[in-house]
């Protein structure tokens, strides 16, 4: 199809609050929104849950906890090479998509893969299997059994590798609500006792993204998959797809029939976790976060969108039987914005402090 309307930001940061559930919660199984948006981000245990909360009508902890109980969803490492959390089906079918693109960034982007100079990669990956299979076990743990094998090469380094090059999942008790555990990993094929399919087509992995992150470019969908060729596949899809421009005359591609609501829409304020993928989805993140908004500037703090932009952060601070949500605001908010923020702000307090003896919101300003 050819080109068609342009899009102002404002317009895609609109199309992209709604199709990731942002503008309005819905009412849908956990399971189903995490296989609608193709993952989330999971470095953190508890960010799913807050990922699902801000998304979902009625969420409750258990929604989630049971299913990852059950081995329906599970925390691995996968887009960039961080621990997302996607379902059992996900897991076994994008993992070899991604196989080569976590092959690639152990050695561009990680200090690890030159420090295999001079090791057979493919006994690595033998050797590592046994051992994770035998029981699930910790980098820490994994390491000194790798170095015992290895002497001359580095144990935790080769231990890290091993969570590029093998399909790995991080256990549970791990990411189950209200439990802890260590961050021990086994096979993926091992957890759920299925194997890995051949993959995912990049023409369908592509229109799973199309349809919770588009419209898009080519450089969008290279950067949240880390595919080459990006291009290529959706030049192979034009005629399926509809074609928009954004105000820099960039060519847009989508799929037909996702929302595109209208740019006055209102967006209602929404507390994200650490790196929500919402915020990760595009090369060009301008629909989502301005240039200038220290977003990513402190680990451990979560973002507050209000009007759909973020304008503060936070983060949950516990002691002695009390619970504190602290929000440092990065610009000047109007009255009814404050409100909403306290609204919201106290709703989370309770869902993640249910058991604290106090519960409080702070707000102030970003230093």
């Amino acid at each position: 199809m050819k080109s068609g309307n342009v899009l102002s930001t404002r317009a895609l940061n609109r199309a992209l609050l709604e199709r990731q559930m942002l503008l309005r919660r819905k009412r849908m199984a956990a399971i189903a929104a995490v296989d609608r948006l193709v993952g989330l981000q999971a470095q953190v245990p508890r960010d799913p849950y807050v990922a699902l909360w801000s998304r979902l009508d009625g969420f409750r902890a258990e929604r989630l906890a049971v299913p990852i109980e059950e081995r329906r969803v599970v925390r691995m490492p996968l887009f960039r090479a961080t621990l997302h959390l996607v379902t059992a089906s996900d897991a076994l079918t994008l993992r070899p998509s991604l196989g080569s693109v976590l092959h690639r960034t152990l050695h561009t982007q990680s200090p690890f893969g030159k420090r295999l100079v001079g090791l057979d990669v493919d006994e690595l990956i033998a050797v590592a299997t046994s051992l994770l299979e035998e029981r699930p076990r910790t980098r820490a743990e994994l390491a000194p059994l790798l170095a015992e094998r290895w002497p001359e090469h580095d144990g935790p380094s080769m231990a890290y590798a091993v969570t590029y090059l093998l399909p790995l999942v991080q256990v549970t008790p791990r990411g189950i609500w209200g439990r802890s555990g260590s961050a021990a990993f086994t096979t993926v094929e091992h957890w759920l006792g299925r194997p890995l399919s051949n993959g995912m087509a990049p023409d369908a992995m592509v229109l799973r993204y199309l349809a919770v992150f588009g419209p898009a470019l080519p450089a969008d969908v290279q950067s949240w998959s880390g595919l080459g060729a990006t291009r290529e596949v959706l030049e192979r899809l034009r005629s399926q797809l509809r074609m928009f421009n954004d105000e820099r005359g960039r060519e847009l591609f989508d799929v037909p029939g996702a929302p595109l609501p209208d740019p006055a829409t209102p967006a209602p304020v929404r507390f994200l976790p650490e790196y929500d993928n919402v915020l990760l989805g595009h090369k060009d993140r301008s629909r989502i976060v301005a240039p200038d908004v220290p977003v990513w500037t402190d680990v451990g703090w979560g973002v507050v969108l209000v009007d759909g932009y973020p304008a503060a952060r936070w983060r949950l601070l516990t002691e002695k039987g009390g619970a504190t949500l602290r929000i440092e605001r990065f610009r000047s908010l109007r009255a009814a914005e404050r409100a909403e923020i306290a609204e919201e702000a106290e709703r989370l307090v309770a869902f993640l402090a249910a058991d604290a003896g106090t519960r409080t919101v702070r707000v102030s300003s970003y230093a």
